[in-house]
């Protein structure tokens, strides 16, 4: 069963996505927050991170950064989420490598759709 790691600060988006993703036969780890999620992606290696941009303590950006310097997490795809959906946002998201960008509110199939797509092809940072 594919996993995925969702990182939010807000707890209704992270029950709301768990359970739908969930629905949809996949295993999901929630993290309220970027320490937390860079825990649990250590040590659960999901098949993919949604992870929110704007978090209290320590942000979307940090907490990529965080994985990508770290070889049991660094291939994951990684996906930033942001109610934020100016382009500076989005080039700074692929340029610190993220691989795509996902804007709030968002409907769940789109979701679904985004995360089979990066699971089935993998990080585009290493191909």
């Amino acid at each position: 069963m594919e996993k995925i790691l969702l990182i939010d600060d807000d707890t209704d988006i992270l029950n709301n996505l768990s359970e739908f993703l969930e629905m949809e036969g996949y295993k999901v780890l929630s993290a309220n927050g970027g320490k937390v999620g860079i825990d649990l992606a250590k040590k659960f290696v999901p098949d993919l991170i949604i992870c929110d941009v704007m978090m209290p303590g320590m942000n979307g950006f940090q907490v990529l950064r965080s994985l990508l310097q770290n070889r049991t997490t660094c291939e994951i795809p990684f996906v930033f989420s942001s109610a934020l959906s100016d382009g500076a946002v989005l080039s700074e998201a692929e340029m610190n490598g993220a691989d795509d960008y996902i804007t709030k509110p968002y409907q769940l199939e789109s979701v679904l759709e985004l995360a089979r797509n990066q699971i089935k092809s993998g990080s585009k940072r290493h191909h």
